[in-house]
């Protein structure tokens, strides 16, 4: 009789609640900053439709990291600031681009600056101004010499090429090696200012003011017409041995519904999913 009864209540479970006996299918991503920050809303969204599934976002590693642990078979999917190399694709890496997002200037919420010119930028990163105004001081975060960001920003113009250079070299400035470091360390520090990919301010909802550069905003319209300049990449990389759950998922995020959420928080979708595995 009791074996009786339990076969009955374990049918009836499995009636009730077909995705009770399903095994939870792990995907783990990994990548820079900006591009989790975009992924955090996406997946929580695949997530209440696809109950089977848990996509597994730790602290971010950054690009390259990433990469190395995919290639390694420690991750499933890598999210990437930068295209891959010639030695990751040897190894089996394979790259889509999915979009880019405006690279902003951003302050802590009290200092007295909505826009930054190019000039005063560049003055800023080579110490030849210290202050917003008198009696507010300016403290400039820096992010790595081999960061992405860096690099973008070393683009805008030869001089502020040289001002970076500078601002390298010079003692006592505020590093932050992630994207959120970044921006939690330009939050609270007074004055503080410095690059952020503007996904991630709008996802983390730090006490941050984003800055126009030359009176033109960052936002995915001024990044899709051109007028706004600095803009940074977010690509997918998978390997042949990345599963079905996963490519799933990234089929998703290119879907309409993936790439109208990825558009609200600040990216500009322009790539398309290869279409054959």
């Amino acid at each position: 009789m009791r074996t009786t009864m339990f076969w009955a209540l374990v049918l009836s479970l499995g009636t009730a609640l077909p995705g009770l006996c399903q095994a939870t299918e792990v995907i783990r991503i990994n990548g820079s900053g900006s591009a989790l920050d975009m992924l955090k809303p996406l997946a929580e969204s695949y997530q209440r439709k696809h109950r089977q599934v848990q996509i597994v976002i730790e602290k971010p590693l950054g690009s390259s990291g990433a990469i190395k642990a995919l290639l390694a078979g420690v991750l499933d999917v890598a999210m990437s600031s930068r295209p891959i190399s010639a030695e990751e694709a040897g190894r089996g890496a394979r790259w889509q681009s999915y979009g880019k997002t405006p690279l902003a200037l951003v302050t802590e919420m009290s200092a007295p600056v909505s826009d930054i010119t190019t000039q005063f930028l560049e003055d800023i990163y080579a110490g030849r101004v210290a202050q917003w105004k008198p009696g507010n001081p300016i403290r400039l975060v820096l992010r790595p010499q081999s960061d992405i960001d860096t690099q973008i920003l070393r683009s805008l113009s030869p001089g502020l090429n040289q001002a970076v250079s500078l601002s390298q070299g010079r003692p006592g400035m505020l590093m932050a090696v992630t994207d959120l470091e970044a921006m939690a360390l330009i939050a609270k520090t007074q004055g503080g200012v410095g690059p952020s990919g503007l996904v991630g301010v709008l996802v983390e909802n730090l006490p941050l003011n984003v800055l126009t550069l030359n009176g033109v905003r960052p936002t995915t319209g001024t990044l899709a017409s051109g007028a706004y300049p600095l803009a940074k990449e977010i690509s997918v990389v998978t390997t042949a041995k990345t599963p079905a759950a996963a490519l799933a998922f990234i089929d998703f995020i290119f879907s309409a519904t993936g790439r109208s959420q990825a558009e609200k928080v600040g990216v500009l979708v322009t790539g398309s999913p290869v279409p054959s595995r």
